[in-house]
């Protein structure tokens, strides 16, 4: 297999790839059922406390009724995945009776740290988050938690963090992988077992969550006659609009691109914008990751650009981040270093009826 821009594949995510700062915890699976119930997570590891000074001011916050609770549930970027993580986020916090406080650090780490921080002089008694970087979110973090505030993380881990309480994500590779047996049939069946194929990713952003959904799709691809054309960072919509002209037109002369991966909601949404625009309809197919309103409508579009997305569970995942923060904060034991995977969904042209139900549960959880 032919692979001009592949970075190393990392070890496989399968059912470990959720807040791996918890330590090396049972990992567990929770169906993406989205019902909102207030039952107890799943099973989690022993605690782990932050020690010292820190461990006692968070000991006085466990055991505070609900009505004297104030919380944070913070997301990074304006798309509607994000949107629906806060939707989850509010709505555990609305069935336990818990104020909270809602924000977006838009890509921006200043932001993030300011927030934290102001949360901390706030006194709050915890955040739930979903962090902007693996690894220079941490120590704002650690500050946090260490003035007393208990740390969720949902949407993605964060390495050597004993201090956060447990969180919920997707298993990155296995995002990819999904996609990837979608397009290798996909190739297989209409392409004679041979496609020059192009990547939308955000390296750059989240280089380890990013990789992982990008080698769980070529490894699907194993065996074909593959040939990656281009491989470049484009995860906000109207970049990866540009980013993907801009390789279709780089392609043109040398043979044309014939599937386009994208590694999130932006870059799935602006590559079909892009062939779209291009007049590849037919020419170029667009695979893709995350699931909401506007892939449902491409997927259905007379075009016949998006073929297969695998979606997430933004709004299941901002749910159980916040109700274990909170569950922590009430004092509830066996929190610490829990940490479940929410499955992916899987949605292809070929599946008319999974688009369906997908919509209906979207619209029941967007309160329309």
């Amino acid at each position: 297999m032919k692979r001009k821009v592949l970075a190393t594949v990392l070890s496989m995510m399968m059912l470990s790839l959720a807040v791996a700062g918890c330590g090396t915890p049972k990992e567990e699976s929770t169906a993406a059922s989205g019902s909102g119930s207030k039952a107890a997570s799943e099973s989690g590891a022993s605690s782990a406390s932050s020690g010292g000074e820190a461990a006692a001011s968070s000991s006085e916050k466990k055991g505070k009724e609900a009505k004297d609770i104030k919380v944070a549930g913070v997301v990074f970027q304006e798309d509607q995945f994000m949107m629906l993580m806060q939707k989850g986020y509010q709505a555990a916090a609305d069935d336990y009776g818990v104020e909270c406080m809602l924000a977006n650090t838009n890509n921006d780490q200043a932001k993030e740290a300011e927030l934290i921080s102001t949360y901390t002089s706030q006194k709050l008694d915890g955040i739930a988050i979903s962090p902007l970087n693996e690894q220079t979110s941490i120590q704002t973090l650690k500050v946090a938690n260490e003035s007393g505030l208990e740390i969720a993380v949902g949407n993605t881990k964060l390495k050597d963090a004993p201090f956060v309480c447990g969180g919920f994500t997707s298993d990155n590779y296995n995002i990819g992988e999904l996609t990837g047996k979608e397009a290798r049939k996909f190739i297989e069946e209409n392409l004679d077992g041979k496609a020059r194929i192009a990547i939308v990713e955000y390296q750059s952003l989240l280089p380890e969550q990013s990789t992982d959904r990008k080698n769980g799709f070529l490894d699907q691809l194993e065996g074909l006659d593959i040939e990656i054309v281009a491989d470049q960072d484009a995860w906000m919509q109207d970049t990866a609009v540009q980013t993907a002209s801009d390789i279709l037109t780089a392609n043109e002369a040398s043979g044309g691109v014939d599937i386009i991966w994208a590694a999130n909601d932006g870059g799935t949404i602006g590559s079909t914008m892009a062939v779209k625009n291009a007049g590849k309809a037919g020419k170029t197919f667009v695979f893709g990751t995350d699931a909401a309103e506007q892939q449902v409508e491409l997927l259905r579009s007379e075009d016949n650009i998006l073929q297969c997305v695998t979606g997430q569970n933004p709004y299941e995942i901002g749910y159980k981040t916040m109700e274990i923060l909170i569950q922590t904060i009430q004092g509830e034991e066996g929190s610490f270093g829990q940490e479940v995977v929410v499955p992916g969904i899987v949605l292809s042209r070929t599946d008319p009826d999974g688009i369906d139900q997908f919509e209906k549960d979207l619209t029941e959880r967007m309160g329309k």
